[in-house]
């Protein structure tokens, strides 16, 4: 009876945790992508062929709904629904337009986008909507693949690339990349204890099922909790309280016999490089200074001038992925108008750590 009510539970919708603001966007993003795809589609082939078919509508879901699944990026929906347009065409042709052809042409579409690595669930429509739309789409034949669906795939995607990109969501999604930046065969500081990737990727091989979510966003999920779950076992010691405010600066003028100099008379391996207010413009570190073009004669034309920062009220737990798998070993701590007012070296981070890990195991020790 318990087995039979669990499996019951399964019909029940699980909650959702998208924030409504990002449910409006992707209503906003499929009538705003549906539109042009259909205005585009009627303004080339007007009347005289089906300008928007239903699939499309599927489509819009995948991307502005969930814009960062495998099944919503460019070479899924323009793969997947051409190659499954193919496909239904290819089928009524030879086999005529009966149920048991489109039943026979979804399940080629998804095995060829499979194959293709261009799996796009509106696909499966595509190819059923080409056996079975009737006499006007088996009227145009393997054009019916180039308009309306090349058309339309390719109007929603246009739209799916400005609309979310102007939103800052990352389209075509990539996930973060975590390469070894040492350039050697040891893993990565965080891979070292805890999972690593490739227990994800046995678990993931062992279920033998597709997931709706990348491997690396699935790792960096896991990952992510880890750290809050670390957080919230050694609680809040914020940068402000581990930081170093006695901070030694470099101007872009300074020359690069001088900033060797700070470099070496102060023991660091890097130094933040600011203005004459104060604000964050790069660090120089001893990689660059060894890299430094021979004719350099000042620090503005080999600092690096993408670097990391943090604020006084982060919790030091964000930075453990900043100075452990990252090349740099200082991350400059900002205030609102960017001006440097501390850092936190991987030095400051591993005595805060093992500070906190001496008070929990006395905490425990008092509790039990």
């Amino acid at each position: 009876m318990q087995s039979f009510k669990a499996w019951m539970k399964g019909f029940w919708p699980a909650p959702m945790m998208v924030s409504f603001s990002e449910r409006v966007l992707s209503c906003m993003g499929a009538v705003l992508g549906l539109l042009f795809s259909g205005w585009l589609s009627y303004e080339v082939l007007g009347n005289a062929s089906p300008w928007l078919i239903a699939p499309m509508g599927a489509s819009a879901v995948l991307l502005f709904a969930v814009p960062a699944s495998p099944l919503a990026q460019p070479w899924s929906i323009i793969g997947g629904n051409l190659i499954s347009a193919l496909i239904g065409v290819t089928c009524a042709t030879v086999l005529g337009h009966d149920a048991w052809v489109a039943a026979l042409a979804g399940g080629l579409a998804i095995a060829a986008m499979f194959a293709l690595r261009c799996l796009h669930p509106p696909g499966g429509a595509v190819a059923l909507t080409a056996v079975l739309a009737g006499p006007q789409v088996a009227e145009l034949g393997y054009h019916f693949a180039l308009y309306p669906v090349g058309l339309n795939s390719l109007g929603l995607l246009l739209i799916a690339l400005l609309f979310n990109n102007a939103l800052r969501r990352q389209y075509p999604h990539r996930p973060l990349e975590h390469g070894n930046l040492h350039k050697t065969r040891d893993p990565l500081p965080r891979e070292r204890l805890g999972f690593t990737p490739d227990d994800l990727s046995a678990v993931l091989e062992a279920r033998g099922e597709l997931l709706d979510i990348s491997r690396e966003d699935l790792e960096e999920i896991f990952l992510q909790t880890e750290a809050r779950a670390y957080q919230r076992r050694f609680g809040e010691v914020r940068c402000a309280d581990i930081m170093s405010r006695d901070v030694q600066t470099l101007s872009p003028l300074t020359g690069l016999d001088a900033a060797r100099a700070r470099l070496y008379e102060h023991r660091l391996t890097a130094l933040p490089v600011v203005n004459a207010e104060g604000q964050l413009l790069g660090m120089l570190g001893l990689h660059e200074v060894l890299q430094a073009p021979a004719d350099a004669e000042d620090v503005s034309t080999c600092m690096r001038r993408e670097v990391p920062s943090c604020r006084a009220d982060w919790p030091v737990t964000d930075l453990l992925q900043m100075l452990t798998d990252a090349d740099m070993h200082q991350v400059p701590v900002i205030d609102d108008a960017r001006r440097v007012v501390g850092i936190v070296s991987q030095s400051d981070l591993l005595a805060a750590i093992f500070r906190m890990a001496l008070q929990g195991s006395g905490a425990a020790a008092a509790g039990s």
